[in-house]
């Protein structure tokens, strides 16, 4: 991926020296869809940043004026389906929410998978109980597509049963993105 600028963001491969601010914000997760993704220690976060400097579709959203990460975004990477469609996604660090950063580096994340990477169709599972991811897809001009009810399990109860939760699909078409969409 090339690196992207917007008015306060880079967006830009994981590289070394990213360990520290990842484990910032996977040490605990908040959106019980990264729970997997959870970081046990510094050790672990320097593997983390290993592994997504190799995945073409993993993103570090970092603050321009200081170059620290603050999140990361996911979408366009090697393993994406054939037919021009990617998941997307996006995960910010807490301390950094409410401030208008996930929606400026996902709109400049769409605009790059739209007209520089050519996909054709974008789309993001995000669990009901998630209500800033949705107001996020809604603002980026994604549509609902569906419900999926107790369709995945991140957690289990305390028998070690799953707690399934119910996940929506939102999804924009490049054509709707082209006409619609406000440019970064």
């Amino acid at each position: 991926m090339r690196i992207i600028e917007t008015e306060r963001l880079i967006l830009r491969p994981f590289r070394k020296g990213d360990a520290a601010d990842l484990f910032a914000y996977l040490n605990a997760p908040t959106a019980t869809c990264f729970l997997e993704l959870k970081l046990a220690d510094l050790a672990a976060a320097e593997t983390e940043v290993e592994k997504r400097a190799r995945d073409a579709g993993s993103v570090a959203i970092c603050l321009k004026q200081t170059g620290q990460v603050i999140g990361d975004l996911f979408g366009g990477g090697e393993d994406e389906e054939d037919d021009g469609t990617t998941s997307v996604g996006w995960n910010l660090n807490p301390r950094f929410s409410g401030k208008g950063y996930a929606f400026e580096a996902a709109r400049a994340l769409f605009d790059h998978l739209f007209r520089d990477m050519g996909f054709r169709r974008l789309y993001a599972y995000v669990e009901d109980h998630n209500t800033s991811s949705q107001r996020l897809c809604e603002k980026l001009g994604m549509r609902r597509e569906g419900l999926f009810i107790e369709f995945i399990s991140f957690t289990r109860d305390a028998a070690g049963d799953p707690i399934y939760e119910n996940t929506m699909q939102y999804a924009i078409l490049r054509r709707e993105w082209i006409s619609a969409a406000p440019k970064p």
